[in-house]
């Protein structure tokens, strides 16, 4: 029998780099406080209850990254979706800090300057750390280097999402070693033994469609012996997918491939942002809702508020509130006809309302009530969502969260009466891309381009 080679650990091995990083962290919020100490008193040394304040923080902000997984491979992830979760990680780090001070009632011994200042340098100290490690990172594989090597199981264009992208692999860690077209037959099992072997592969990825379900299996079995990474990415062809990802239900393995963003954590905080900016906003908009409520009443005869039946998260109905535009005016049962540019229905204040897009102010109160986001997709009459459901692919999803006051639709020009299926069906594609890729900062920014925009717009 061959002797084997001795087994030597590499430097990443001894040290993982999850522990360097996690240490470096720790270094640097140090050094944050002491840089802090000489900003507020002008002075190096620092008494013993703030080098025990300095530790207890440390340890708080690094065990809240450890907890939200900040340290593991940056392989294959966006670096800025990472730095957004070691955001959320000293935030909450702030909070459970401040928790403590007040529960040991010891907030008076520290100066808060001291405290901000802290926090502020130290993660001004850890971002430019994550941001040099990254540029060394992408340095590195955009010359060849720290890659992971990958062969690529394929089947007829199951792999072209993937060749479509081969180019931005290296950034992320990969490159694809060679593709591999998938076979029936033993002879072809053993040949892809001997390529993961003489190619040094670190990962296999099996590009195939869902109905290939045992020739997974078979590959799984013909690479038992080896120690390669094997992942499976499934084609999934033009169907639509909705926060797509992995859930463990009963200890079984599960794609989510259509499920709402707003669970969790995620829910809190969309709740928390419509409650503190819509009561804000309700303040701020209370006279200028005066004002209008007057002039509708001057000017026409009927209710200053229009109510009307909207769908909402879920599918489930409610009323939606807007300040009257039009005249009085019944129409056929289940029958909504939009608005279009010299409608005789619309008030000359009505008129002004809609392109200033004053109408809407009243659905704050639908947002208070927890019907309506500030930022969602807005809401269609019922009749428009029967008749557009069966001509527009994934439409219905767009209910899976709470309609909104403004949308990414909105912001990107996609208001207003939709004449054609095709702009419905764009207005549709912005909402689903809103929905898969919701986070706060998105909404914020949502907020901060519909007052940059302007309310006025060129819609009936």
């Amino acid at each position: 029998m061959k002797p084997q080679t001795p087994y030597n650990p590499t430097a990443a091995e001894r040290y993982p780099l999850a522990f360097l990083a996690g240490l470096v962290d720790f270094l640097l919020i140090i050094a944050g406080s002491y840089v802090a100490h000489w900003l507020r008193f002008n002075d190096w040394f620092m008494l013993d209850h703030y080098l025990v304040a300095t530790l207890v923080v440390a340890v708080v902000l690094v065990g809240c990254q450890m907890m939200l997984g900040t340290y593991l491979s940056w392989r294959g992830r966006h670096f800025w979706a990472q730095l957004w979760r070691m955001y959320v990680g000293w935030m909450l780090a702030l909070a459970v800090v401040a928790s403590i001070a007040v529960l040991l009632k010891v907030a008076e011994n520290y100066s808060r300057i001291w405290l901000v200042s802290t926090l502020a340098v130290a993660l001004g100290f850890v971002t430019v750390f994550r941001v040099i490690v990254f540029l060394f990172l992408r340095h590195l594989r955009m010359r060849g280097r720290n890659l992971k090597q990958v062969l690529v199981v394929e089947m007829q264009n199951a792999a072209a999402p993937l060749r479509s992208v081969l180019g931005a692999l290296p950034e992320q860690g990969y490159r694809v070693a060679c593709f591999l077209p998938l076979g029936n037959d033993d002879h072809w099992y053993e040949e892809l033994r001997d390529k993961v072997l003489e190619s040094g592969v670190h990962e296999v990825w099996l590009c195939l469609p869902l109905n290939q379900g045992e020739a997974i299996k078979n590959v799984m079995v013909a690479l038992r012996h080896q120690t390669v990474d094997v992942r499976y990415l499934p084609d999934l062809g033009d169907l639509p997918l909705l926060n797509h990802r992995i859930s463990n239900i009963g200890g079984l393995y599960a794609l989510d491939i259509s499920r709402s963003p707003m669970e969790g954590p995620a829910r809190v905080v969309k709740r928390l942002e419509d409650l503190i900016l819509g009561s804000i906003i309700s303040v701020l908009i209370l006279p200028v809702c005066l004002v209008i409520a007057i002039a509708i009443k001057l000017t026409s005869k009927g209710p200053v508020i229009f109510k009307q039946y909207r769908m909402g998260i879920n599918g489930r109905r409610f009323k939606v509130y807007k300040f009257r535009s039009m005249e009085v005016h019944e129409e056929s049962s289940g029958q909504v006809t939009q608005a279009s540019f010299g409608d005789p229905r619309i008030t000359r204040l009505g008129a002004f309302l809609r392109r200033s897009s004053l109408d809407e102010l009243p659905q704050f109160y639908n947002v208070l009530q927890g019907r309506m986001s500030i930022v969602g997709p807005r809401p269609h009459a019922l009749a428009h969502n029967e008749y557009y459901k069966d001509l527009v692919e994934s439409y219905m999803q767009r209910h899976k969260v709470k309609p909104g006051i403004t949308g990414w639709a909105q912001v990107n020009g996609l208001r207003g009466e939709t004449d054609t299926v095709e702009k419905m069906e764009r207005r549709v594609q912005y909402d689903l891309w809103y929905i898969d890729n919701w986070s706060l900062a998105l909404d914020l920014k949502i907020i901060a381009l519909t007052v940059w925009k302007g309310f006025f717009n060129d819609q009936p």
